[in-house]
C-alpha cells in the first residue's frame, strides 16, 4: 500500500501527460488479459477434423462454436455401410494433434460360398449394398434366392442358394411302322434300335426300364405297347411310349365244299395259309386240290368241288377195275372203314353184283396176274 502510495504520489508530481497514459493502462490492463486468455482458448489449436465417409460431432471445453480448440472432444461417426476403423472419441491436445487416428472403411460381407453344378456373380464384390445373383449349370434347378444383398449387420440377405438335379432325363423312343405277318405265319419278328437316355446335368444314367417285349421278339397280331423308362442319379425319371403294330393280311374264310373235306395251315385265310381240299368216299374232286392266301389277298386256283364217281363196273378183273383211275381206287379203298358206313354198303353193292363175276377180296387185295 505503500508502495502505491509512493507510485501514485510520483505519478502525480509528474506531468499530466504521463499520469493520463497511466491511468489509461491501468484501465485496459484487466480487458487485455481477458482479450488475450480468450484468444488462446478460442483460437484453433489442432487441425480440423475430416473424416471420408464419416462425420465428427465436437464440442469445446465452454461448449463455445467449434474452432478445434485446445482440448476440444469429438465423437467419429460412419455413414450406414461403413464401419469405423479407430478410436470412437478424439481430444485436441496440447501438441496441437488429436488423440488419435481414424477411417470409415466400408463393410463386407463374408464371401459367399460357390453351390456346386453353379456359381454367382456380384456387382461390386462382397462390399456393402453390393448384390450377387445364383446360376445353375444347365440340367439344374436353382434352391433357395436367387438374388443377396450385402447388408449393414455384414450378412447377406435371404437364404444360400443351391444348384439341384430337378429335370429329368431326356430319351426319345423310336418309330417303327406297321408290320405284316411273315407268309403262312400269325407273328411278324420286329426290331428297332434301342432309345438311347441322356441326362440333362451330368450325363449320368443309372437304370433303363423296360416294359414289353425287346427288339428282335416276335409279334402277334394288333397293338403292343412298349414302354422305356429311364432314371438319372438324383432320381429323375422318364418315360417314352411306342406301338408296335402287327397286321395279317387275310384272304376270307374258305368252305369245304358239299360232300368233302377241307384241311388249312395257319389261321385258315392269313397270307401264306394253304387249304386241302378232299370228298367223301364215292365222290371225286373237281378242281384245285389246294388254294393258297396270296398277298393280293385272293386266293390261287379254282373252287373245288365233289360229284359222284363215274366207275365202269362191266370189267372182269379187279385190276382192271381199279386202274381206271388211281385217286378212284385210293378213295374205295380208305373210304371203307366199317360195314355201318352207307357209302361203304353201297360200294359193296355195286362191287358184288352177278355180272361182275368179282369178289371183295379182290378188290381189298388185288392178286397178282
Amino acid at each position: 500500500m505503500c508502495r502505491f502510495s509512493k507510485l501514485l504520489k510520483i505519478s502525480t508530481t509528474s506531468s499530466p501527460e504521463l499520469v493520463r497514459t497511466f491511468l489509461i493502462l491501468l484501465f485496459l490492463f484487466p480487458l487485455l488479459v481477458f482479450v488475450l486468455w480468450f484468444l488462446f482458448l478460442e483460437t484453433p489449436w489442432c487441425s480440423p477434423i475430416k473424416v471420408k465417409y464419416g462425420y465428427a460431432n465436437c464440442r469445446s471445453p465452454q461448449e463455445r462454436y467449434y474452432r478445434s480448440v485446445l482440448g476440444t472432444t469429438c465423437d467419429i461417426h460412419c455413414q450406414k455401410g461403413y464401419e469405423l476403423h479407430g478410436p470412437q472419441h478424439l481430444i485436441c491436445q496440447s501438441n496441437k494433434r488429436w488423440s488419435g487416428k481414424v477411417f470409415c472403411k466400408q463393410k463386407r460381407c463374408p464371401p459367399l460360398s460357390m453351390p456346386p453344378n453353379g456359381g454367382f456373380k456380384c456387382a461390386d464384390g462382397a462390399y456393402f449394398n453390393s448384390r450377387c445373383e445364383y446360376y445353375c449349370s444347365p440340367g439344374y434347378q436353382l434352391k433357395g434366392d436367387r438374388v443377396v444383398q450385402c447388408m449393414d449387420n455384414k450378412a447377406w440377405s435371404g437364404r444360400p442358394a443351391s444348384c439341384v438335379d430337378m429335370e429329368p432325363p431326356r430319351i426319345q423312343c423310336p418309330s417303327v411302322k406297321e408290320k405284316i405277318a411273315e407268309p403262312n405265319k400269325l407273328t411278324s419278328r420286329v426290331f428297332w434300335d434301342t432309345p438311347e437316355g441322356r441326362d440333362t446335368a451330368d450325363g449320368i444314367l443309372t437304370d433303363v426300364v423296360l416294359k414289353g417285349l425287346p427288339p428282335g421278339s416276335y409279334f402277334s397280331e394288333g397293338d403292343h405297347k412298349i414302354q422305356y423308362t429311364v432314371y438319372d442319379r438324383a432320381g429323375n425319371k422318364r418315360t417314352c411310349k411306342f406301338l408296335v403294330k402287327v397286321r395279317v393280311r387275310r384272304c376270307g374264310k374258305l368252305n369245304a365244299p358239299d360232300n368233302g373235306y377241307i384241311k388249312c395251315s395257319g389261321d385258315g385265310d392269313n397270307y401264306g395259309a394253304t387249304c386241302d381240299f378232299s370228298c367223301i368216299g364215292g365222290y371225286e374232286l373237281k378242281g384245285s386240290p389246294a388254294r393258297v392266301c396270296q398277298y393280293n389277298l385272293g386266293w390261287s386256283g379254282t373252287e373245288p368241288t365233289c360229284t359222284p364217281m363215274n366207275i365202269n363196273v362191266g370189267v372182269r378183273t379187279a385190276a382192271a377195275l381199279l386202274d381206271q383211275f388211281y385217286e378212284k381206287r385210293r378213295l374205295l379203298i380208305i373210304s371203307t372203314p366199317t360195314a355201318s358206313n352207307y357209302f361203304y354198303r353201297m360200294q359193296l353193292g355195286i362191287l358184288q353184283v352177278k355180272k361182275s363175276l368179282l369178289y371183295l377180296s379182290e378188290i381189298l387185295f388185288p392178286l397178282p396176274n
